[in-house]
């Protein structure tokens, strides 16, 4: 005689959702957002008001060029990519001159302040040209 161990399943619905693989995206996410933010205002802790102007179609930038970028503030103080600390024109021309003489030298991205005179930009300019660094572009406000 045979006996059969089987017993009776009853199906009930779902009540409660597993959560925890939804909490670690969170988390992920959050820290995703906590390491990438502070990269993108690197820039912007040198306190320059740029100019503004219309809003225009722009260009796509070869993904092989590296930018450097070069501020001037409302007094007229040289800044080098993120650097806080202000550099005189001497500091600045051998920066110029080492990126001047790469294989591939740098788009360099002048970031000058609305108000800075506009002699200021002219030795800048004047610098890159010595450097050998003709590619050059001016950063702007759009105008919305």
């Amino acid at each position: 005689m045979a006996r059969t161990f089987k017993r009776q399943r009853t199906s009930h619905a779902i009540a409660e959702i597993n959560v925890t693989n939804l909490i670690d995206l969170g988390f992920t996410l959050l820290i995703i957002f906590m390491i990438s933010t502070p990269l993108i205002n690197q820039e912007q802790t040198i306190p320059v008001r740029l100019p503004v102007e219309s809003k225009s179609s722009q260009q796509k930038p070869d993904p092989t060029d590296q930018f450097d970028s070069v501020s001037i503030d409302a007094k007229g103080y040289f800044y080098v990519n993120t650097q806080a600390t202000p550099m005189s024109l001497t500091q600045l021309r051998s920066v110029l001159q080492t990126w001047g003489a790469m294989k591939k030298p740098p788009v360099i991205r002048i970031r000058g302040d609305g108000k800075v005179p506009y002699e200021k930009v002219v030795q800048l300019m004047d610098e890159l040209k010595k450097a050998n660094l003709m590619r050059t572009t001016f950063d702007t406000q759009s105008d919305t």
